[in-house]
């Protein structure tokens, strides 16, 4: 007999407006203790340093992660210049300097470089593996690590603000993107250093800055309100899959390994798409 999972069954989204200086895993463990959730997750980490929107899933919703790890997210930084730091924000020591500080004009014309399809090596301080460790581990170690080339894509790079030592972007990206990485760089093509000095996520797929609350919120909400009346739907990052009906029959097979057969489904149905099987409003499969 299968052992009973300790906690509430709390199914669904949240997003947390993370703060400064808390690690994304530590903002999970807090939001399954207040809610005493029987498990939750994450979906795509910022660094400790960085503000903002993290989705946490828990129960059903820990399945949809995945969906909301590809989307295209949105962040707000600011690039500090004439210093590189080792781990390419305030954080790290500070390894090279330079007197050099760009113009506005100059870096509206570096702008391009960054936008589109780019090649960018991820900072040596990440999550990143190197033959099964994290290359933060490796890094703090004092080994020398080796990050390859990848490419990711930038979708806008918009300039926000600018003094002489700093400026203020914001950038809407694909998935793996590395803002540090973009700032980095961005000051050698500039002709200085520089380094991440505030970063801010902004958006994760249809999660926005408007649709967070904060931790301390959420403890006031697990004690004054249902937990239904602000856990978001679990299809919630699902909105651009088709939703394919399914009748109370076809549910309870699909919830027990099941599979409906060709005929059964509709005749706009396409095989090699995604649908999410609902049934009323609750979703059953994917």
């Amino acid at each position: 007999m299968a052992r009973k999972r300790k906690g509430n069954k709390v199914d669904g989204w949240i997003a947390i407006d993370k703060p400064y200086d808390m690690g994304s895993t530590k903002v999970v463990g807090k939001c399954r203790w207040l809610t005493k959730a029987q498990k939750a997750g994450h979906a795509g980490t910022l660094d400790p340093l960085a503000t903002g929107v993290l989705p946490i899933a828990f129960g059903e919703a820990t399945k949809t992660i995945p969906f909301l790890m590809d989307a295209q997210k949105t962040y707000r930084f600011t690039v500090t210049w004439g210093e590189q730091r080792s781990t390419d924000d305030k954080e790290g020591e500070v390894v090279e300097q330079s007197d050099v500080r760009p113009a506005q004009r100059e870096i509206l014309n570096a702008l391009d470089q960054f936008t589109g399809v780019i090649k960018q090596r991820p900072p040596a301080f990440s999550a990143i593996k190197i033959d099964g460790k994290r290359a933060y581990d490796l890094a703090r170690a004092g080994e020398k690590v080796e990050m390859k080339e990848r490419e990711v894509e930038v979708f806008s790079l918009t300039l926000l603000e600018s003094d002489n030592d700093t400026a203020t972007f914001e950038m809407e990206c694909s998935k793996g993107t590395y803002v540090r990485s973009v700032g980095r760089d961005l000051a050698r093509v500039l002709g200085t250093f520089g380094y991440i000095s505030m970063l801010r996520r902004t958006k994760v797929g249809s999660f926005d800055e408007s649709d967070t609350i904060s931790l301390e919120k959420l403890e006031e909400l697990v004690h004054s309100a249902p937990l239904e009346g602000w856990i978001l739907n679990v299809v919630t990052v699902l909105d651009d899959i088709l939703a394919l009906a399914v009748t109370k029959d076809q549910a309870a097979y699909l919830k027990n390994g099941g599979f409906i057969p060709a005929g059964e489904l509709p005749t706009s149905s396409r095989i090699g798409e995604i649908y999410k099987a609902m049934h009323e409003d609750k979703i059953i499969a994917l």
